[in-house]
């Protein structure tokens, strides 16, 4: 498939007479996609009905005049001003009870039944004026569901949803009653109206209580998002998609993705560094202009399978933003490197955000293609380089990698709700473990916990997977493949019960969880042959084979035939030495890189990048900061 690029626009913050040259001046660049719309609500209706489509009809015809394709993205991130009049209670309400009130974005309770009805209409409205228009190019429903923390509403309408959401699912109170156990302290309804949600309590509140109000509030975003899709796909045969971030996991990715055709997500490295990773102060130095080396990467493989093999970045940082702790610009030549990462990892498009930087409001310090003078920013050099390397190069293709690692949103919430120790969190288990494997040299396929065929993967990882759903560990185990399991692998029921058989009961390991503890991070625990177990150590029982032990010589690490289970958190030399081992067992070839070189196979095509602020020389090659190679 064709590899573009695009941007992101707003018609409705410049004068009309610059749109054509805006447009002329994208097309020249190399551009193909232009993402409009998202935030325009207020331009569209600014007062409740009264539609005014004029302005972004002749947007339409000015960008595909100039031969651009348009995605065309609903406005449901920014409720106008009037919304609220009409719904004074369609806030969500934060854990404390206080309202995410106006004056900014994503200001809406995902339970209000008045709202969703009104992001329909004007859905509808869109889709019927603009649904087989000739420059539509695709779709994106809203704007990065879950950014600013705005999934988990303590609302009157999120509470009056959960309580039917409880009724369906559990039938009677008594029920509920059990499967939550509510004998202990006391906690037992007679009716589902009694329930309230799970915040301000005296103390922390049942986690069967917590975990049926995540899974709930995951469903509320699927069912948001489906409604807008089924409008759009009656109306429009262009795909759909919608903007992901780093790091979110407060609701189901791979729930509403099912439901769309692409899946894209929003690339900050720089901001993504400073406030979403765990990392050493050195390790955030020597990365503050390039991005952490894995991270961009975890969410390419993990949006790759989120939008059934098709995804792009809808949002790529070009310069500096505004949002994050610390905002340095990036490298020379970073812009470009971001966006050949993204192709290695199989994207169809990177669009960069944005085309001109705002001289107002939130984001006038985000860095843009273009300065607030309409002059050329840093970027868009950048830009141009690529859409000129993309006219030269071969397509890149893709293949199925040779590892799959299971990543599960229902485990990250899991652990959230009972993490038993500080620090234990389940993103940061599996992103080191993907870390550990791209250090090798290897290429890894994120999948979802419901994936049954494993054909092709000689490696696969499930870590930290509380409730794996029925089948997956038989389908990993019969897939011939080396497996790991664990750590906490199997150790909830789905009613957030421990189960009896103890965890982590998989057929053939004979081996128990008979106890777990969680350690201080100035006592981590040697393991015999170099590294050490930190933050979560199982104590494990059974007849399994030992292959590592501690240095008292309790067993960490177990084997039954090709599956694994792992009783720990390993540190980063442990991991290595788990991987190495576990990569020989499948016939995978590792290489040693160096701390800054990842590598990508994309099909027979290699792809070779310096994340580091130095040259670095990789199998006889000198390569530059930022510095690409492919072969």
């Amino acid at each position: 498939m064709k590899r573009t690029l695009g941007t992101c626009y707003y018609p409705e913050h410049w004068p009309e007479d610059i749109w054509a040259e805006d447009a002329r001046r994208m097309a020249d660049l190399g551009l193909t996609w232009v993402r409009i719309g998202e935030f325009a609500w207020s331009r569209l209706e600014p007062a409740p009905g009264d539609m005014q489509f004029d302005w972004l009809d002749r947007a339409f015809e000015v960008l595909g005049a100039a031969g651009l394709r348009v995605v065309l993205g609903t406005p449901t991130a920014t409720p106008p001003r009037w919304m609220l009049d009409r719904y004074p209670d369609m806030l969500a309400l934060d854990a404390q009870g206080r309202p995410r009130g106006f004056g900014s974005r994503r200001h809406y309770c995902f339970s209000h039944d008045g709202y969703r009805d009104e992001a329909v209409r004007i859905t509808t409205a869109l889709a019927e004026r603009y649904g087989q228009h000739p420059a539509l190019g695709a779709w994106q429903t809203d704007n990065e569901y879950g950014c600013h923390d705005t999934v988990i509403s303590y609302s009157d309408a999120a509470r009056d949803a959960f309580r039917i959401w409880l009724a369906d699912r559990y039938g009677t109170a008594d029920a509920l009653n059990r499967v939550w156990g509510n004998v202990f302290w006391s906690m037992d309804y007679t009716d589902f109206d009694q329930i309230d949600l799970p915040n301000l309590t005296v103390t922390e509140p049942n986690p069967s209580h917590v975990m049926d109000f995540r899974r709930f509030c995951s469903d509320q975003v699927v069912r948001f998002n489906a409604a807008q899709v089924e409008v759009i796909r009656a109306r429009s045969d262009a795909p759909i998609s919608h903007n992901y971030m780093g790091r979110i996991t407060e609701f189901d990715h791979f729930a509403t993705g099912a439901e769309m055709q692409i899946a894209t997500w929003d690339s900050y490295p720089l901001g993504f560094l400073e406030d979403r990773l765990e990392a050493t102060a050195e390790h955030k130095r020597r990365y503050a202009c390039q991005g952490d080396p894995d991270f961009q990467a975890f969410h390419h493989d993990l949006y790759r399978s989120v939008g059934h093999g098709r995804w792009w970045v809808m949002e790529q940082q070009p310069g500096p933003v505004n949002w994050a702790p610390h905002n340095p610009a990036p490298l020379p030549g970073m812009a470009r490197f971001w966006t050949w990462e993204a192709f290695a990892h199989g994207a169809e498009a990177v669009c960069y955000f944005r085309w001109r930087q705002a001289p107002f409001a939130q984001e006038q310090m985000h860095a843009g293609l273009l300065r607030p003078d309409s002059a050329e920013a840093a970027g868009y050099a950048e830009a141009a380089r690529v859409a000129a390397e993309l006219a030269q190069a071969p397509e890149v293709e893709q293949a199925r990698s040779p590892v799959a690692l299971i990543f599960d949103y229902q485990a990250a919430w899991s652990w959230e709700v009972q993490p038993q120790g500080k620090g234990c969190d389940y993103f940061r288990l599996v992103f080191e473990i993907y870390r550990g494997l791209r250090k090798l040299g290897l290429s890894v396929d994120i999948l979802p916990p419901d994936r049954r065929d494993f054909t092709g993967y000689r490696m696969i990882l499930a870590p930290g997977l509380e409730m794996p759903p029925e089948g997956l560990v038989d389908a990993i185990a019969g897939s011939g493949a080396q497996a790991l399991f664990g750590p906490r692998f199997g150790s909830k029921t789905a009613n957030y019960a421990i189960p009896v058989p103890l965890p982590p009961a998989i057929s053939g390991l004979s081996a128990v969880v008979a106890r777990v503890e969680t350690l201080r991070p100035d006592m981590p625990v040697a393991v015999e042959g170099g590294g050490a177990v930190r933050l979560w150590r199982e104590h494990l029982e059974g007849q399994a084979e030992v292959l590592d032990r501690d240095a008292a010589g309790a067993p960490v690490l177990l084997r039954a035939g090709p599956v694994q289970y792992l009783g720990g958190w390993p540190d980063p030399a442990y991991l290595a030495r788990i991987l190495e081992r576990l990569a020989a067992a499948s016939g995978l070839e590792t290489v040693a890189l160096p701390q800054d070189i990842r590598i990508r196979q994309s099909g027979p095509t290699r792809f070779v990048f310096n994340h580091g602020p130095e040259a670095v020389t990789f199998e006889g090659q000198s390569i530059p900061p930022a510095g690409v190679l492919r072969g």
